[in-house]
C-alpha cells in the first residue's frame, strides 16, 4: 500500500505518517522505485497511534504504549500505569483550565463591554490581578 492509500486507511494525513516515521514509531518498506510502501499491520500501528493522540497521549507516551503492544509478555499493570499517569496529567489540565476559566469569567463580568474606555480586563492584565 503506498502513502496515500495508507494515509486514507488509517485517517492520518500523509505528512503525520511520514512525521511518525521520522521518529521511528512506524516503519515503512521502500519499493524498487523509492516509494514507501505499508501493509495491514502498519495501517493497525498508524490508528494505533491515532486513537493515542486522539486520548492526548504523547509521543514518549504513544511509544511506550507500542512497546508494551509489541510485548507479548507485557503486564497489564504496565499499561494501567501509564494510562492512570496520564489520567492523572488531565485531571490536573482540566482543574488548571477550570481555574482560567473562572478568571476569565470573573474578569469579563467586570469589563462593562461597552463604548467607555475601561476595561477590568486590561486593568488585571496589565497589573498582574488575573485571580478573583
Amino acid at each position: 500500500m503506498l502513502i496515500k492509500d495508507a494515509a486514507i486507511a488509517s485517517g492520518l494525513p500523509a505528512k503525520t505518517i511520514r512525521y511518525y516515521e521520522s521518529l521511528g514509531l512506524i516503519e515503512s518498506r521502500r519499493a524498487s522505485n523509492g516509494y514507501r510502501q505499508y501493509s495491514s499491520k502498519d495501517i493497525e500501528r498508524m490508528q494505533f497511534l491515532a486513537r493515542s493522540r486522539t486520548l492526548g497521549f504523547s509521543l514518549d507516551e504513544c511509544r511506550s504504549l507500542l512497546d508494551l503492544y509489541d510485548d507479548p509478555t507485557r503486564a497489564s499493570a504496565s499499561v494501567n500505569a501509564l494510562a492512570r499517569q496520564h489520567l492523572d496529567e488531565l485531571n490536573d489540565k482540566i482543574r488548571e483550565l477550570t481555574a482560567m476559566k473562572q478568571t476569565l469569567i470573573h474578569l469579563v463580568s467586570q469589563c462593562p463591554g461597552d463604548e467607555s474606555s475601561d476595561c477590568a480586563i486590561l486593568e488585571s492584565l496589565a497589573h498582574g490581578q488575573t485571580s478573583e
